[in-house]
């Protein structure tokens, strides 16, 4: 029935063979014939809190009993504690927020406050990056999902990565690329919008000199930085966002994903004071009918209580040692796994079909083709025996719950070790 009438996302529908899940609990979910799988990615990498937070789910039932929905211009306590608690744990003067109902709209959001704020019209974002699907974010994105979309917004302007696996330039040369970028493009750029640490496209994780030799280059030629935590953020790297670690304040921070671990549809862009001042006199053009939905901000406030009342980012940060240890342990006995990446909970596997030469199995070209890579199969071989792994490209990408335990790690780590044994068979030396 799901096939006959509902589309799956970034597929053609030919291909489509979707699995019908029926339950989960903790780190696991099962599907109809019985088959039981650890989450080591945490489905899209959003489900930072597992299947079994009772305080959210609780959270959710009371506030929709309560109100379920009220327009915007309405307020509720859980929206208003919500929007204060975000302004607690974000970095440095972050302190309004705009809530919507995902990721992509929270990029939406940040555009446009950028251009209404600065008075300019483009945005430089980098090549490896996926910021959303919607027609604003899809522009600003690089992954070659967008190609389909364009042209696009005008005024998107792509820039090199921090990749010194699969670049001509020294991950620092990539910056000062987009500073000469700036200042030819004169004083026309409204903000440089990154992911501290990128995501989907190979979880690239830059020198520590990197973001706030940015954030300067930025506000040198006047514009604003924008940071994309929308996977990074809540917990996943062992710190609350990804600019922590850098120890950098953008000016515009969106979230989605990690806010609610999931269990609602819930986006949030938060800017800094001076931004905030300026539509106190200054209209905000900007709206959804579900903005600041009651149900999904009673969700975002419980999972944030939930995080600090385990102790979990702390956590994230402890077992994500461990885990890139393991890691490291299956690249020593892998020879198609051809570099790892990544900080606390935010791991990437990248695989190669020479260990000499760093051939990928997976282009970006792949994702808009039909067929299965050698990455595919790589994934599908660890779900056969019981760990489900998104893949991207031609990374493999580990970002599990934060309350995942090191026994927990160990069995998903066993399934891999099998699984890449079908890479190793492929490589071509």
């Amino acid at each position: 029935m799901d096939k006959e009438h509902v589309f799956g996302t970034w597929s053609y529908q030919s291909e489509v063979s979707p699995t019908q899940v029926v339950g989960s609990d903790g780190m696991r979910f099962s599907d109809a014939h019985g088959n039981e799988f650890i989450d080591f990615s945490g489905q899209l990498m959003c489900s930072n809190l597992g299947h079994s937070a009772e305080k959210v789910s609780d959270a959710i039932a009371e506030q929709a009993a309560k109100g379920a929905y009220f327009a915007p211009g309405f307020t509720t306590e859980v929206r208003a504690k919500l929007g204060q608690k975000l302004a607690e744990v974000t970095p440095g003067d972050l302190t309004k927020t705009f809530f919507s109902t995902s990721g992509t709209e929270a990029i939406e959001a940040a555009i446009k406050i950028a251009k209404f704020y600065t008075g300019k019209d483009k945005v430089v974002s980098r090549y490896r990056s996926y910021h959303g699907a919607t027609y604003g974010s899809i522009s600003v994105t690089g992954d070659p999902r967008r190609l389909a979309a364009e042209p696009g917004i005008p005024g998107a302007i792509k820039a090199p990565d921090p990749y010194a696996y699969g670049s001509t330039l020294d991950p620092m040369e990539s910056l000062e690329y987009i500073d000469e970028m700036l200042m030819l493009e004169g004083d026309t750029v409204a903000a440089v919008l990154v992911e501290p640490i990128v995501g989907s496209n190979g979880i690239l994780v830059p020198p520590a000199e990197y973001l706030p030799r940015l954030k300067e280059i930025a506000h040198n030629h006047g514009a604003l930085l924008i940071c994309d935590e929308v996977m990074a953020g809540f917990g996943r790297t062992g710190e609350w966002f990804g600019c922590d670690i850098f120890d950098v304040e953008p000016d515009i921070m969106t979230m989605a994903k990690g806010l609610t671990g999931a269990y609602q549809p819930l986006g949030a862009t938060i800017v800094n004071s001076e931004i905030a001042a300026h539509f106190e006199d200054n209209m905000l053009t900007h709206g959804h009918t579900y903005a600041g939905h009651p149900v999904a901000c009673a969700a975002g406030l419980a999972t944030i209580e939930t995080y600090q009342e385990g102790n979990l980012i702390k956590h994230a940060g402890e077992v994500g040692e461990y885990l890139g240890e393991r890691i490291e342990e299956l690249a020593a006995a892998h020879p198609s796994v051809g570099d790892t990446r990544g900080v606390g909970l935010f791991r990437g596997i990248e695989l190669t079909k020479s260990s000499e030469e760093r051939m990928p199995f997976g282009e970006r070209s792949d994702k808009l083709a039909k067929g299965s890579t050698v990455v595919d199969q790589v994934a599908g071989m660890a779900y056969e025996n019981g760990a489900y792994v998104a893949n991207m490209i031609n990374t493999l990408i580990v970002a599990p719950p934060l309350t995942i335990t090191p026994d927990e790690i160990d069995e998903a780590i066993a399934a891999l070790d099998v699984a890449l044994k079908v890479s190793d068979d492929a490589m071509v030396d």
